[in-house]
């Protein structure tokens, strides 16, 4: 009974026909009383399995968020759809904080976002012992756990803080990024059984992953950049530095760009994140610093300009993109100097040297990443140990290199050769020096130079072998252990290479880049305008409004009455009601086959004003007169008071006496200058002097 009114809620308030993978499965176990995890991709609905519940069940659902900007576009969603939910952070006046308190006390609230912070306040403690509390969620639950990419001690405290409530109510947690070893952590940490973990998979079959090497990072900005204008995208960059030298370049070659980073003030941070997540600007450059939480849906494309920490990271990142799931792309720029940085991060940070050793490990496989040459989504797949078997994704840069792979089984053998000659003592630098025949004092110290694998591969250059060395080790035939300066050693893979038992094959060609499946895009921007004017309106973002995806339905399918925008995954009776008729009349304008003057004349007959008519034609006001006029000519009548009054009428009539000439420019060097020309136009052809 509970699960069919959640699907009606599914439909009535989200427009959607049935529940996406893993989520019928979680919110069942929540309204089971038991406590879960769910394990699913951005942009699979997590936020679904908690804030459906939270409608159903009795009392507050407090919901424990990482970012401030998270919070409000939740809350501002939720406002959207009619229900209750607020949120207490440190953006609040005291006045505010107080009024949301006095409310949360009285149990007026469905929903409350908070900070994890928020749980050493005792007063807040004070407020929530007094609640009925239906449920806490976590989100971004990897936070909670010391293995986690982005472990934050604030959220694993408050477990003990839960002990201390009268009853310790329902927990669920939700991540998109999570390890074995980060979800064995967040069982114990919340008692969550086995039975009670859902986990759909991190496949995004909506992402097309791009590996560019070997290319100016500047250069590709510039070329790719210019051909998604007028698409979002976010930049991530290293350092403070290198942000505001990438935005300073944007900025000069004209593209409408923010930024964000530490250095900044938080207001300048607010101010810029804002511009982005309203569509003010297209781009944002920022570094890591930036987007966790962030709920923009229509992000479509997200560009890694330097090698991330770890591939928790960079999937995190780079999953910002195509939220609402339509196709984005996720572009990591790589050239072979790029791992300096992370590796200096992790020397000067402050873990223990088991911790460094770990943060070393996983640098090292994002370093394979750029190397592999198979499918980028199944290696990410395989490096979280998915248990699900994919095939090729088809999309991404490895999948869509064209021509056949090349055999370089035998420059293996002597790579492994190299390695096995060399004691596997040393790392890749030297390694490569030594198949390059290079006369390095190094190569001298240790008396390498009289090894038979010595100047084996001369006529390569030393990047070559280095790369190759790289993928060798992306593909499992090297490994580099777990040390700050990386070891070669051999695998058991390579014991079949150096027998002959097996091939080593690899692809030569770069990348080809994916496009987006075209719509309308006239249509789409008509529409695009609307949802900024409503969301403008409503001091919410836009995609709060419908998602780029629903849009796109939108101008796909082409519905002109509510029965059938219904059907339009996105558009529930709740948004429909207050938003809907407002974009099926665009749809209904587009569906007509009427002439351009016609549809301009049939929006003024439904008592819309002129600027307003103009505003969404996206033409100017003169022109949508000038449309009404030969309407007008046609036998279509129109209140003449709109343009003008007795006493303009009476002025122009007299100077067209004086002129007899029906041409406006004489006419207009005699009236006064509050009369425009088309106040004159339209004198001269209410009175049938001007054939328009």
């Amino acid at each position: 009974m509970q699960l069919a009114k959640a699907k009606q809620i599914l439909q009535d308030y989200y427009g959607f026909d049935d529940f996406r993978n893993g989520q019928k499965e979680l919110i069942s176990t929540i309204l089971a009383g038991q406590n879960a995890l769910g394990i699913m991709p951005t942009g699979g609905g997590k936020s679904l399995c908690y804030q459906i519940p939270g409608v159903l069940l009795n009392g507050t659902a407090i919901i424990i968020s990482p970012l401030i900007s998270l919070m409000k576009d939740q809350v501002d969603s939720l406002h959207t759809l009619g229900i209750k939910a607020t949120y207490i952070n440190s953006s609040l006046t005291n006045d505010e904080y107080e009024e949301r308190m006095n409310l949360l006390r009285e149990g007026y609230f469905d929903f409350i976002y908070v900070a994890p912070e928020r749980f050493d306040n005792h007063y807040f403690l004070s407020i929530i012992q007094q609640l009925q509390i239906s449920f806490i969620a976590f989100d971004e639950a990897h936070c909670i756990s010391q293995w986690g990419h982005d472990f934050r001690p604030s959220y694993r405290s408050i477990i003990q803080t839960l002990e201390h409530i009268n009853h310790i109510p329902l927990r669920l947690a939700l991540t998109a990024t999570a390890t074995p070893e980060v979800v064995c952590d967040i069982q114990n940490l919340l008692n969550i059984d086995d039975q009670s973990v859902v986990n759909t998979g991190f496949y995004r079959d909506n992402l097309s992953f791009h590996l560019v090497k070997g290319q100016n990072k500047q250069d590709f900005l510039f070329n790719y950049l210019p051909d998604h204008k007028h698409e979002s995208g976010i930049i991530y960059a290293p350092t403070r530095k290198l942000v505001d030298t990438i935005h300073a370049q944007l900025i000069k070659k004209g593209f409408r760009t923010a930024y964000y980073h530490a250095g900044l003030s938080e207001d300048v941070r607010r101010q810029q994140q804002n511009k982005f997540i309203n569509d003010e600007v297209e781009i944002i450059v920022a570094t890591n610093a930036f987007g966790m939480g962030i709920d923009k849906s229509n992000v479509r494309f997200v560009i890694h300009y330097s090698l991330p920490m770890n591939i928790e990271a960079y999937y995190q990142e780079a999953g910002r993109a195509g939220r609402d799931g339509e196709p984005s792309d996720c572009i990591l720029l790589f050239s072979g100097q790029d791992s300096h940085l992370p590796k200096f991060f992790i020397e000067q940070s402050e873990l223990d040297e088991e911790k460094k050793a770990l943060e070393y490990k996983k640098l090292r496989s994002m370093i394979n990443y750029c190397h592999t040459d198979n499918c980028l989504p199944k290696y990410i797949l395989n490096y979280f140990e998915e248990q699900n078997s994919y095939d090729d994704c088809g999309h991404c840069s490895n999948c869509t290199k064209t021509g056949e792979k090349v055999d370089r089984t035998r420059d293996a053998q002597i790579v492994l050769s190299c390695v096995m000659r060399m004691e596997q003592r040393f790392g890749t630098g030297l390694t490569a020096k030594v198949l390059k025949g290079s006369k390095d004092k190094k190569v001298k110290q240790f008396q390498l130079e009289n090894l038979s694998t010595y100047g084996l591969m001369k006529h390569q250059t030393e990047k070559e072998i280095t790369d190759f060395i790289h993928f060798l080790v992306a593909e499992d035939y090297l490994t580099t252990g777990d040390q700050r300066f990386p070891i070669l050693k051999l695998t058991s893979k390579a014991a079949d290479v150096l027998k002959n038992k097996a091939e080593v094959w690899m692809r030569q060609t770069e990348i080809q880049q994916t496009e987006e499946a075209d719509v309308d895009s006239q249509l789409f921007e008509q529409l695009r305008l609307l949802r900024k004017e409503i969301a403008d309106q409503d001091n919410v973002p836009p995609y709060v409004v419908f998602s780029d995806a629903t849009l796109k339905e939108l101008c796909r399918y082409l519905p002109t009455d509510k029965e059938n925008m219904l059907k339009i995954k996105g558009v529930g009776l709740k948004k429909f009601d207050s938003y809907g008729e407002q974009f099926l009349e665009i749809i209904r304008l587009k569906s007509s086959n009427q002439p351009s003057h016609l549809i301009s004349y049939q929006l003024y007959d439904e008592g819309n004003p002129i600027e307003l008519i103009a505003k969404k034609r996206n033409v100017q006001e003169q022109t949508i007169a000038t449309h009404l006029f030969k309407a007008y000519q046609e036998g279509y009548s129109i209140d003449w008071s709109d343009f003008i009054d007795d006493e303009v009428e009476e002025v122009v009539l007299e100077a067209y006496q004086t002129t007899g000439e029906p041409y406006l420019k004489p006419i207009k060097e005699l009236v006064h200058d509050e009369i425009d020309y088309t106040m004159i136009k339209a004198v001269l052809i209410k009175n049938d002097l001007l054939d328009d």
